[in-house]
């Protein structure tokens, strides 16, 4: 089932929106490096993280099914006078050109789906958006965070590897916390991988 998101954005019960890119995205970008190349952010809510990756010299389009949330990232692209592209989409759904992206980032956004077929399809599209060797950083809550009934949606390491494992080498799965304005924030798994040859 779609959710629908338009009303947070509207009414400004956005507890993920931070209004600064994750830190998380920025230590592997910069530590791993990433170098600069085609990067899609599923998830992308009001641009922060796209916006981020266009001023370190990528080429970004940052996607979410909330139109709202995709009005709001585009002015704040013209407002900080960045290049990018948002478009409003629905990830499961809708298709993007195959083989395109060298380095796509969720944060937040493959964890929300509760089915596992739904989270496969996530999976399988993420993987069909890769080059060759492209690597998908997703920030996932974490089940270990023991607090399932606040923060964001939470999985184990288990549902996340195996759904993952058939498609993408784990480079490294870690436990962290979102970059959060929470005085807790939410512990997450920081998982970066490798898309796997066809």
């Amino acid at each position: 089932m779609k959710k629908d998101f338009n009303p947070r954005y509207e009414t400004g019960d956005l507890p993920w929106d931070i209004k600064r890119p994750d830190f998380n995205l920025k230590n592997i970008v910069k530590s791993r490096p990433v170098e600069p190349c085609k990067a899609l952010d599923i998830g992308c809510g009001t641009g922060d993280n796209v916006i981020w990756l266009a001023r370190e010299g990528f080429e970004t389009l940052g996607i979410d099914m909330s139109s709202k949330a995709i009005e709001m990232a585009k002015d704040k692209a013209v407002k900080t006078g960045v290049e990018t592209d948002f478009r409003t989409m629905d990830f499961l759904g809708e298709k993007l050109p195959a083989n395109t992206f060298g380095f796509v980032f969720d944060r937040g956004c493959f964890h929300t789906f509760d089915e596992k077929e739904d989270r496969k399809v996530f999976v399988e599209n993420v993987h069909g958006l890769l080059m060759k060797d492209g690597l998908w950083l997703s920030l996932i809550g974490n089940y270990d965070d023991g607090r399932l009934d606040i923060g964001p949606p939470k999985r184990k390491a288990l549902e996340v590897v195996e759904i993952v494992e058939p498609y993408f080498e784990i480079l490294s799965i870690v436990q962290g916390r979102f970059d959060s304005n929470d005085e807790i924030p939410s512990k997450i798994w920081v998982c970066l991988m490798r898309k796997r040859s066809d």
